[in-house]
């Protein structure tokens, strides 16, 4: 798959095998930011030990509001051998991580595969997360059908125009349904254990913005013709960082009024199973 890169939507071609870069910024070794124990995460992931995360270097989006630009955009991170990061995953599931919470990883699927086979091979039993932008091909998700317990990915947009002129993403709308309808035939409505944490399912997020770019209902419309079971994240954190400072529409942050608004689709639609934030 690295030979000439087809891994996310861009499918860029590039020869990663070989020392090239994709569009995604990334080479042949996955690039790790941190590996650590994470409360912040939903209360099914993060749970009370913490969530094993993995964050990953790069990223196939280049939203000009990233909070974690640093990481996504300027690729701050060290190269982990496929070995290294079983043993990574090993390590925090020693820490007493609920599960292993991969953040980003799109653009490192193979290699991420190929390291989760050597981690079970050696003992590996918390569940897998996939956390991700939600900006996938459907072919590279059947190729980790069975890696992945847990799908933790955002519904960012609900028009392409936005997701190109906000993330670069073009087509995000329909890679994004056909990625979420992919993920929930694999894994199903959330299914947690005796302690409430998540061994299987899928979890959408989708972070509100302001002015509406978004596109929160036509967002919600979607989902619920595919599931209303499926669990939603409706974060309200917006801020705003990376390239949005000081920029028309996206330089401030989320008002109550436009979060109260969002909530309040949730009901219209039908969907009862999730998550809201306080919006002081």
């Amino acid at each position: 798959m690295l030979d000439s890169c087809t891994i996310c939507p861009f499918r860029c071609g590039v020869d990663r095998r070989n020392g090239k870069d994709g569009k995604c910024g990334a080479g042949r070794l996955p690039e790790v930011a941190s590996v650590t124990l994470h409360h912040g995460e939903e209360p099914p992931i993060s749970g009370s030990r913490g969530s094993g995360t993995i964050f990953f270097s790069h990223c196939p989006l280049h939203c000009i509001f990233c909070q974690n630009y640093p990481i996504s955009q300027l690729g701050n991170g060290n190269e982990y051998t496929i070995e290294k990061l079983a043993g990574a995953m090993l390590d925090l599931q020693r820490k007493g991580a609920h599960n292993i919470n991969l953040v980003t990883p799109t653009h490192y699927a193979p290699q991420i595969a190929a390291s989760l086979l050597i981690a079970k091979d050696s003992g590996l039993d918390v569940p897998v997360v996939y956390n991700t932008s939600g900006y996938e091909t459907v072919e590279t998700l059947r190729l980790l059908e069975g890696f992945v317990d847990v799908y933790l990915t955002d519904m960012k947009y609900g028009s392409d125009a936005n997701a190109l002129r906000y993330s670069g993403a073009p087509g995000y709308v329909e890679r994004n349904i056909e990625a979420v309808r992919e993920m929930f035939r694999q894994t199903g409505t959330l299914e947690v254990d005796g302690e409430g944490i998540a061994i299987k399912g899928t979890v959408v997020r989708h972070l509100v913005l302001p002015h509406e770019i978004a596109g929160t209902r036509e967002v919600l419309r979607r989902l619920a013709s595919l599931s209303k079971q499926i669990p939603v994240s409706l974060m309200a954190q917006y801020f705003p960082a990376h390239l949005a400072t000081g920029k028309e529409h996206v330089g401030r942050k989320v008002t109550r009024e436009e979060y109260k608004e969002a909530v309040d689709l949730l009901w219209e639609y039908g969907f009862t199973n999730g998550w809201t934030q306080e919006k002081g």
